[in-house]
Formats: structure tokens, sequence, C-alpha cells
């Protein structure tokens, strides 16, 4: 059995698998996460099984929703991302992607930065920001292919903070449980207004992730309006 065995069983299920440097980076994202994990609160999950399940597989569970061939070259961001999860995990296992992670805790972004330089990735980016300041910046506002977020907001609060990055023609992926279909529902009038299409619902069964997990997609199909998203804290406070 290899160290990253349940990991390396999941991965063949989403038809790719991994090399041995991809192997040695896993390792070390682990290590470093436990070891930073003593003094910065990143996540209340580190046995080194369920780490391997419930954060990397996790994270690669996008490979259900979207086909590898769009993936491998794609500009990403990671709204919310903590930890790095599920951004890293994805570029580990595809280096050509462009990928951008925000997260508004310092500590947080202090980790990623940290991580990054031990597993020597280049092509991304760390934010310490608030996503409602950035999606107003040119330089990423409707930029991106891919705009993930895992365990952030329910989502029509989610769509606010995410669908503004979104190009036309990209989607936004977000990691949920089963049994929403009220806050979908809830989230139609965001869909319509922020410029995106309706929620469409992938469920995830794979080894070890057996747990009524689910990606929810949406399509970006029209440009979202100028003043999308709304100052730091309103989208909370009143959704769309």
């Amino acid at each position: 059995m290899t160290p990253l065995d349940l990991l390396d069983e999941g991965i063949q299920e989403l038809g790719v698998s991994l090399t041995s440097s991809q192997s040695e980076a896993f390792q070390t994202y682990y290590k470093e996460l436990c070891s930073w994990n003593e003094r910065v609160n990143l996540t209340s999950i580190i046995d080194y099984h369920e780490v391997q399940l419930k954060h990397f597989l996790d994270s690669l569970t996008l490979l259900l929703a979207i086909d590898t061939k769009q993936i491998e070259y794609a500009k990403i961001i990671d709204v919310g991302t903590g930890a790095g999860f599920p951004g890293i995990p994805l570029k580990i296992m595809f280096p050509d992607i462009d990928i951008s992670l925000i997260d508004s805790v310092g500590k947080k972004t202090g980790f990623l930065n940290h991580l990054l330089s031990q597993l020597d990735l280049s092509d991304v980016k760390v934010f310490t920001d608030r996503a409602e300041k950035l999606a107003h910046d040119n330089s990423m506002r409707e930029q991106f292919d891919f705009v993930l977020a895992r365990a952030v907001a329910r989502m029509p609060v989610l769509l606010e903070y995410t669908l503004p990055f979104c190009a036309v023609g990209g989607k936004v992926v977000a990691w949920k449980h089963g049994g929403i279909e009220k806050e979908l529902s809830e989230a139609s009038n965001a869909c319509c207004l922020l410029g995106g299409s309706e929620c469409v619902v992938c469920d995830v069964n794979l080894p070890g992730l057996q747990d009524n997990r689910i990606l929810v997609i949406v399509e970006k199909t029209t440009i979202s309006p100028a003043h999308y998203p709304r100052r730091v804290g309103l989208a909370k406070k009143s959704p769309i």
C-alpha cells in the first residue's frame, strides 16, 4: 500500500493518476498543513486518511463536472480558499493551470505563500482581500474560465461573490452537500440578475466520499451588472 492509497484509489475513479512527484507534493502539503495547524486554525480535519479524502480528493471532484481537457490549461480563481482547497490540489494535478487564490484572513494566506514556496509551484497568485473588492478590479473582473468556491456561503450570497469574476462562457462551481433544494431555489434570482444560468447539480459518489456531496454548476451567460458585488457584508446581510 502506498502512503496515499486512498487518494490514489479515488482519483483513478476520476480517470487520472498520481505521478511520483505529485505524490510527494501531496505528502508535503499534508505535513505543512499539520505543522501550521498547530498555531493557525486552518482545518478541523487533520487525520492523514481523512485529509486524503475530505480535502485532497474532494477538491479533485471538479473532474466529475468538468472535462479534464477544459481544466488543464484553464484560468481559475478559488474564492475563500482557506488552506488552499480546492485550488492547490488542482494545481498539483494540473500544473499548467493559471490559478488565483483569495482569502481575507492573512494567517491563511501566509500559510498558502509558505506552502507554495515548499511545493515550487508557478502561475499561482495569492490575494489577502475580500471577493467583493477584488471583483471590481478590471484585471480580475470577468477574467476566469472557472470560479471555484468550497464551503463559503449559501448560494444566493456565493453567486454575488463569484459570478462577477467569471468570463462569459465560463462556470462557477460550488462544493456543497445535498438536501439544499430550498437554497438552490432561492438562488434563481441571483443567477438571473448576475448573468448566470440555472443551477445544475452533479452528484459526488467516490470511495470515501459517499456522504451526499454535490457540486453546483452555474454557467456565465451574460455580463454581470457593474455594481455587483455590493460593498463588503451586504450580500450576506441582504441576499439578492
